[in-house]
């Protein structure tokens, strides 16, 4: 996992093109955008979703085989938790055509981050997390998640 501000986004230039990019239309994204998916390029898409963020997030961690996601409210903030996947317990089996597997059971190395006003967390195939947690008390949110795929 990667928690960083999008100030830093030259950083993952060299890195990875299509990061890059993600990270780019996270910068230019207005409060106001539209909820819907939005295509960077062919490797990387845009889905921006409005929810209210919860107390307990219900189906667990969740954890992607073929893509690299890239998370960050672009309007109110949200608490990520993050386990490492090695030693989880499967709560929910592979979904092939969704790309996630639902875990339980965090390590205790696992951690959280609040992500938004400017604060970003990209997580790999090997970072199991759980999103839409709220940060103090419940609030609507309007999150962009970068689908970077691998």
């Amino acid at each position: 996992m990667i928690f960083d501000n999008l100030k830093n986004i030259e950083t993952y230039k060299n890195i990875s093109l299509d990061i890059y990019l993600g990270l780019k239309f996270l910068a230019d994204a207005r409060p106001d955008i539209e909820t819907g998916t939005y295509v960077i390029n062919q490797n990387t898409k845009a889905i921006v979703s409005e929810y209210e963020t919860v107390a307990v997030f219900e189906r667990g961690y969740e954890a992607h085989k073929h893509v690299i996601d890239i998370q960050y409210p672009v309007r109110g903030l949200e608490k990520v938790k993050w386990s490492p996947v090695d030693g989880m317990t499967v709560n929910i089996p592979y979904d092939e055509q969704k790309d996630r597997t639902f875990y339980k059971d965090s390590s205790v190395q696992g951690t959280e981050i609040i992500i938004g006003n400017g604060l970003f967390g990209i997580m790999f195939p090997q970072d199991a997390h759980s999103p839409q947690h709220f940060v103090g008390q419940p609030e609507r949110i309007k999150k962009i998640t970068i689908k970077v795929a691998i």
